[in-house]
């Protein structure tokens, strides 16, 4: 099993096995299915798409190539192709897949889904403009491996958005169990085990639940190392049309380390969106960290 890392992120004991299995469980396909063809799923993914686009520079006479990582049942990847842009996908789950194929096809939609693994992309180096991995690194061992990819496939100035597991805040949803965040990492051990041997219900029947909790902040000095700019959900947040009272109180969180640190706390999951070095990048808005 994985065990306690650098500022609470977890590590893998070994490499990820090559075997994966890609296969799900039947009241977790069932689950993901319905939930991520909900309207509030596709909401959730136009915003982010429409977050990351404030940071991108368009390249001249050609859509974004965009790789969503951890693509699921593919709801990210028909708002991303909707908009004209070249999109490639990849997930470890057959099932999904296939349904995000499919809804593809019915929506008149070409996305390149391919079955896989996020510590091995199918892509070459250098050959996307935006990599996305949503809710992916914290259940893979190996997710240093991960950001490995993540980093060879984009291109300079490329942007990278994660999102997944905070530390800092006691709310959750990968475990039916109150407080998880904060339960020390003996114990999360045990409540991985149990998860993946007698009791699944405990992560709503994940077939890879989640083992690495980070925080903003060190994945920031993670990807600072490797050479990208990073930005909070807050640096992300636009305020065009907001109420005065809004702008301040985002002014605010921005300005105030501490007044961030608390937003930080406040979220149940941690959002960071992530410049790699070179002359393609947009110039990030304000909030940038």
């Amino acid at each position: 099993m994985s065990g306690q890392g650098v500022d609470g992120m977890q590590t893998g004991a070994g490499d990820v096995r090559a075997d994966w299995d890609h296969s799900t469980h039947d009241a977790f396909y069932d689950y993901y299915a319905r939930e991520s063809g909900s309207i509030e799923a596709r909401r959730r993914f136009e915003r982010m798409r429409d977050a990351i686009m404030r940071f991108v520079q368009r390249p001249a006479g050609r859509p974004l190539e965009v790789a969503d990582v951890g693509c699921g049942a593919g709801t990210q990847s028909i708002v991303w192709a909707e908009a004209g842009e070249m999109v490639h996908a990849v997930d470890v789950n057959e099932r999904l897949i296939e349904l995000g194929r499919s809804r593809a096809e019915a929506a008149g939609l070409t996305i390149d889904f391919r079955l896989g693994s996020a510590t091995d992309l199918p892509w070459a180096n250098e050959s996307m403009d935006v990599c996305i991995a949503p809710e992916l690194i914290e259940h893979v061992a190996d997710w240093e491996g991960c950001i490995r990819e993540f980093v060879r496939v984009l291109r300079p100035g490329g942007i990278l958005l994660m999102t997944t597991t905070n530390r800092l805040c006691p709310i959750q949803e990968e475990f039916n169990l109150p407080l998880y965040s904060w339960y020390p990492s003996a114990l999360k051990r045990r409540y991985e085990r149990l998860s993946t041997t007698t009791r699944p219900e405990l992560a709503n029947y994940a077939r890879y639940p989640a083992v690495n909790w980070f925080t903003f902040y060190g994945l920031r000095r993670y990807l600072a190392a490797r050479g990208f700019r990073s930005v909070d959900r807050f640096g992300m947040m636009d305020v065009t049309g907001k109420s005065a009272a809004a702008k301040a109180v985002v002014s605010a969180i921005r300005s105030l380390p501490p007044l961030r640190f608390l937003g930080q706390m406040a979220t149940p999951g941690t959002r960071i969106l992530a410049i790699k070095s070179g002359p393609a990048a947009g110039e990030a808005r304000a909030g940038q960290q």
